[in-house]
């Protein structure tokens, strides 16, 4: 498994994708700068958080964009694991992968701390044998999860509501849910079901040392990617 972690002007958390995923999953992986047009190399995709290009004119916009997205839309259609995180998740729906959008947290404010959330189904490649809560952290300003009512109704017919904010005992709640996304979203996944994108980092979540591993859980998706091939 080759994992590629494309590169934005403004991108902050490519390197932690990057150490995640070759240090602590133990897979292959390598920057791709924005201006790349074929990821032929590669059998998945991790699209880091960060504020790539300022966060002008919307989050996401502007890297969703980028020459680099056609490719990636190719391997998605192709079945390819993809996951984008934080500003990864905003630039999937600004590039038409992922429906909805990212606003606003409702607090108005930049929220920075750890969440717990739990697997929404075990239906995908991204939460199969996932079970209980995990503990992630979260840093967005942007991270209010929105769509209209018939996505929201697809989204939940066809189990693709990946992840949701919940208590510490797993419960659903809306102090749980640190932005006021609807349903308490915290991760969505394409039609397909290999897209998948969410606001909590699992990449700032793989060490003893860090506090807590549970995002391993989640990035070991590549790896059972990698042996369903």
């Amino acid at each position: 498994m080759r994992v590629a972690v494309p590169q934005f002007w403004g991108s902050n958390c490519d390197q932690d994708a990057l150490h995640s995923l070759r240090d602590d999953l133990g897979v292959q992986a390598s920057y791709v700068w924005y201006e790349e047009t074929s990821l032929a190399s590669f059998d998945g995709v991790f699209i880091p958080g960060g504020f790539s290009y300022g966060d002008y004119l919307r989050c996401g916009a502007i890297a969703a964009r980028a020459p680099v997205m056609d490719a990636i839309r190719d391997m998605a259609q192709a079945g390819a694991p993809i996951l984008g995180v934080c500003n990864g998740f905003q630039i999937l729906c600004e590039a038409g992968l992922l429906p909805g959008a990212l606003l606003r947290n409702e607090s108005q404010r930049f929220n920075c701390r750890d969440v717990f959330v739990r697997a929404a189904q075990q239906d995908s490649l991204w939460t199969r044998g996932i079970e209980g809560v995990l503990r992630l952290p979260i840093a967005h300003m942007d991270g209010r999860y929105v769509c209209d009512a018939e996505t929201l109704r697809e989204l939940r017919a066809e189990h693709r509501i990946a992840y949701v904010y919940c208590t510490r005992e797993g419960r659903l709640d809306p102090t749980a849910n640190p932005n006021g996304s609807l349903l308490n979203v915290a991760g969505i996944l394409n039609v397909k079901g290999n897209v998948l994108g969410m606001m909590p980092h699992p990449e700032r979540a793989t060490r003893k040392s860090f506090g807590y591993e549970d995002g391993l859980r989640v990035l070991s998706a590549f790896t059972r990617a990698n042996i369903a091939v």
